[in-house]
């Protein structure tokens, strides 16, 4: 009887003791404690980014498929990934400018999505529940996209991993592409742990043949946008953020309704940056995102192709899209892409100019564009990444460009990225204009660029 008592409270000891562990690990953040390592197993495998891929896609009816590719439906596929094979899994084709510039140019070379979880919630791979498939339709470099993420994680901002692959379809070549990693739970597991926020996306819908709505990723977007899309505080009423809310990758509460909208409003008062901000994570995407020159984006006109992660109402901005930056997207004029000012920032686009309405981080954000070109070998990572891809791209059944339009393509962009230092360099210790005005008005001391010509880098099928 005395052994049975004494097991008893020994039992009941360990059950504490368990649920004091697992209440610790859970709320490890709020304890101050260190997460575990988050890396995910796909991380080592997939995106092993030293190393060219293989992905095969094995379909039976691939041509009615690609016919039906506009449609942006999911079929059912299997995916074998470097030899391993995953039966059931969901493939559309995704892009809007991606999709219809491939068809115009007489091509089926689409992007796709794939996901693993699309008919059955337990096939991932690795870990991984979702994967873009990149055709860079747009980037005769091959790197744009590529590099921008290489750039984002370096510098220590949460940015979707990349890969290259080159795609078969039932054992046959294909092309080659780029792989992405899916912005979803998988993402948010490995960078912020099982304890992760909320992420958001502003997009719109579009009616599918079969009268369902689908979800648009940012890429998918022409225009249909908001004013909310730029991050403007409207009211307090959740319906006129409806951009964020109807498409939240996370389940979220009315709690986190209204915290996100106090967030946004606080912001746009300017009170309490450090609050509603992660402001060092915020100030290291826009040293990046600055430096690349990307005009399809929230910098841009549109103000798209972003996702913003939230925390306990504190926001960060995540890169996606890149596929159309170093200046390609906006300028044709290589000296003022090159140039563009690091201290201009649109009065609309509060996520951004909030760095210049306070010399304290104004100066935090130039301390760490010094820190991000002194640790930065652009010239290294372009010239690793051409050894690596050039025999596949000179390969590449299906490309957009010659393998001589291609090279030319990586040696403008080498070239772009030195100009660009070179320019906010001399931003950042005053010997060149830093702002639009006193670039327009002192044109003589910008970096002279006219010995590369941005549409060199660009797809001359869709420039015709």
């Amino acid at each position: 009887m005395s052994t049975n008592k004494h097991l008893g409270k020994l039992s009941l000891t360990f059950l504490i003791l368990a649920l004091l562990i697992t209440g610790a690990l859970y709320n490890g953040d709020k304890l101050g404690l260190k997460s575990q390592d988050k890396s995910m197993e796909y991380e080592k495998r997939l995106f092993d980014d030293s190393r060219v891929h293989t992905i095969n896609i094995v379909m039976d009816d691939w041509d009615k498929f690609i016919a039906s590719a506009k449609d942006k439906k999911y079929s059912a596929c299997t995916i074998i990934i470097d030899g391993e094979t995953f039966t059931n899994v969901g493939i559309r084709a995704k892009g809007s400018s991606s999709l219809t510039d491939a068809a115009d140019a007489g091509s089926t070379r689409y992007s796709f999505k794939v996901e693993f979880d699309h008919y059955e919630k337990a096939i991932n791979y690795h870990g991984l529940d979702k994967i873009s498939l990149n055709n860079m339709i747009h980037d005769s470099t091959y790197m744009m996209d590529y590099l921008a993420y290489q750039m984002m994680g370096d510098f220590g901002v949460s940015s979707p991993l990349s890969s290259y692959t080159n795609i078969l379809v039932n054992g046959e070549k294909w092309g080659f592409y780029l792989a992405v990693e899916g912005l979803e739970e998988s993402f948010l597991k490995r960078n912020y742990g099982i304890n992760y926020g909320n992420l958001y996306k502003p997009e719109g819908k579009e009616e599918e043949a079969d009268g369902k709505e689908e979800e648009l990723q940012p890429d998918d977007q022409e225009e249909r946008f908001t004013p909310d899309v730029n991050l403007q505080y409207i009211n307090d009423d959740p319906k006129s953020y409806s951009i964020f809310f109807d498409h939240a990758k996370t389940k979220i509460s009315s709690k986190d309704k209204k915290r996100f909208i106090s967030a946004i409003r606080e912001l746009n008062l300017g009170n309490h940056f450090n609050k509603v901000l992660d402001t060092e994570k915020v100030i290291r995407y826009f040293v990046v995102h600055n430096f690349v020159v990307n005009g399809d984006s929230y910098t841009g006109e549109d103000a798209h192709n972003y996702y913003l992660y939230e925390k306990d109402g504190r926001l960060s901005m995540i890169p996606w899209d890149y596929n159309m930056s170093f200046g390609t997207f906006s300028h044709e004029d290589s000296t003022l892409a090159v140039n563009v000012p690091i201290n201009e920032a649109l009065k609309d686009r509060p996520m951004q100019s909030w760095i210049m309405k306070d010399s304290k981080y104004q100066k935090m954000y130039q301390d760490y564009y010094r820190k991000f070109l002194d640790s930065s070998d652009i010239a290294k990572r372009i010239q690793q990444t051409a050894l690596l891809i050039s025999p596949h791209v000179e390969k590449d059944p299906s490309k957009f460009c010659t393998y001589e339009e291609y090279q030319k393509a990586v040696n403008t962009l080498n070239r772009f990225c030195q100009l660009r230092t070179e320019s906010i360099r001399g931003q950042l210790n005053g010997t060149i204009p830093s702002t639009i005005s006193d670039q327009a008005a002192n044109k003589a001391a910008l970096i002279d660029a006219s010995d590369i010509h941005i549409n060199d880098m660009k797809n001359k099928k869709l420039m015709n």
